[in-house]
């Protein structure tokens, strides 16, 4: 059996357009947010609406197609990898991120013109 060892499947809403920038090399990467909802009822019979924020990180045709059809609100399906890193923040701390590198996406709901 083939198994994917590290591999997520999201489907959301952007919260903001794609940050796109080019490299010195040439190559793209666009960075977004998606947010995930999960609604369920507690033990008291509750309705609860969860959403969870995901970060994602996607380059060359992925950020192209990000950077052209991505707007906020954009409901989006993708399917990557899990990667951590860590950064020094502006207090001279270690931080640490977690993202979702795109390896698919695809783009759900109306087509909407570009802003």
């Amino acid at each position: 059996m083939n198994v994917l060892r590290n591999s997520v499947r999201l489907i959301g809403n952007l919260g903001d357009v794609p940050k796109v920038r080019k490299l010195d090399s040439g190559k793209k990467v666009a960075n977004f947010s998606i947010a995930t909802s999960e609604v369920y009822y507690d033990q008291s019979g509750k309705k609860v609406s969860e959403t969870t924020w995901h970060r994602l990180v996607a380059w060359g045709k992925q950020a192209d197609i990000a950077e052209n059809y991505l707007r906020k609100g954009s409901e989006v399906a993708v399917e990557g990898k899990l990667t951590n890193r860590s950064y020094d923040n502006k207090n001279g701390d270690k931080s640490y991120i977690t993202e979702v590198v795109v390896g698919s996406m695809l783009l759900l709901g109306k087509r909407t013109d570009k802003e």
